[in-house]
């Protein structure tokens, strides 16, 4: 290498930062010992700022544009104490480049579940999780309050902050909504749009600016979404019958151990009072004697109906006809009670069957 060479590195005529990666928020420009020229020039893109720094001191902010750096160009740097030659000599500084795009895709999500009242569910637990979206908006903010001297600084070293800010504020946020949670799903958007309003003014304390919060997802505890999921079952099944019937089978289906245990028994005690009832109604029936005539008549056969009754969701029974009334009366069988005996097609609703029974009843006290 000559020593004409050798000269001609020590000046850099061109400064610019080209970024090919998704994440890098603030770069260094690397100097490497070299001195900037007076005359040369700095490039900034139109997604840039160009920060200039003199011993920790932020001498000047350039925005996007092509700039020679002289001394017209730049007057605050001739205000620092080695600029008074006025950039007659090669001078020294650090620029930073800040990358000013909007960075999305950003990961947020509750570490635990978050408590909060529901009017269906009185007292419920929630997690939830979604994305977010950030933009520099404060370039000497953001250098002073996080960038420090970090000369490649990305989103994966403020992530997990603002991840928790994020999170500290949904909780309040959500806590303070009368949103049912059963409704949430259906407004996601509006809700993401308000939360981003009540959590943006925390961003700008860092010259970062939120400029959305998505919501993918707000879910429930899994018992309490397997209870959902079993309260969907029984409104599709619908006969109470035939649910009883589903739930047994399900039991003897899936084994022993644990829970299901706990359902195989709920399923044979269903199971032996089905047969309880079925020999019930068999003992009822009219039985043909095959032996002679006793000196006292057997007792007559009860040849009333007898109905069955879906108490607490369970059937019940069967009773006669006195019971039943004594039942109505206690406001233990209402209207919408469910009743089924021998001979009708299915569960009906006691106010079709006993009409009658129901105008008996005196009204409540006053």
């Amino acid at each position: 290498m000559g020593l004409f060479d050798w000269i001609g590195g020590q000046f850099i005529d061109v400064i610019e930062w080209t970024d090919d990666s998704h994440d890098t928020m603030v770069y260094r420009f690397n100097r490497q010992g070299n001195e900037i020229k007076y005359g040369a020039k700095l490039i900034v893109r139109a997604s840039q700022v160009a920060v200039f720094v003199n011993e920790g001191e932020i001498a000047d902010i350039l925005t996007a544009g092509t700039y020679e750096l002289e001394t017209k160009n730049i007057p605050i740097l001739t205000s620092l104490q080695h600029w008074d030659h006025g950039f007659d000599s090669p001078f020294k500084a650090e620029v930073y480049f800040l990358n000013t795009k909007r960075f999305i895709d950003l990961k947020w999500g509750t570490k635990n579940p978050i408590m909060v009242r529901d009017k269906e569910f009185a007292m419920v637990r929630l997690r939830a999780f979604g994305s977010y979206e950030i933009r520099i908006k404060e370039p000497q903010v953001f250098m002073e309050e996080i960038v420090g001297t970090d000369g490649h600084f990305t989103t994966d070293e403020i992530d997990k902050q603002l991840t928790n800010l994020i999170v500290s504020k949904f909780a309040t946020v959500i806590g303070n909504a009368d949103t049912p949670v059963l409704d949430m799903a259906g407004n996601y958007e509006i809700f993401g749009g308000f939360i981003t309003d009540k959590i943006s003014p925390y961003f700008t304390e860092y010259g970062l600016e939120l400029t959305k919060i998505l919501i993918e997802n707000i879910s429930l505890p899994p018992e309490v979404e397997k209870a959902l999921d079993v309260r969907s079952s029984r409104a599709i099944t619908g006969n109470l019958d035939d649910h009883l019937k589903y739930q047994s089978a399900e039991a003897l289906a899936n084994g022993s151990g644990g829970m299901s245990d706990m359902v195989g028994m709920g399923a044979g005690l269903a199971m032996g009072q089905q047969m309880a009832q079925s020999m019930q109604q068999v003992y009822n029936q009219p039985q043909q004697s095959t032996t002679p005539p006793a000196s006292m008549p057997p007792p007559v056969p009860n040849q009333a109906p007898q109905y069955h009754v879906a108490i607490n969701g369970a059937s019940q029974g069967p009773y006669p006809m006195q019971t039943i009334i004594e039942y109505i009366t206690q406001g233990t069988i209402t209207k919408e009670s469910l009743v089924w005996s021998e001979g009708m097609a299915g569960w009906t609703p006691a106010s079709k069957v006993f009409a009658d029974k129901f105008a008996q009843v005196p009204p409540p006290l006053v």
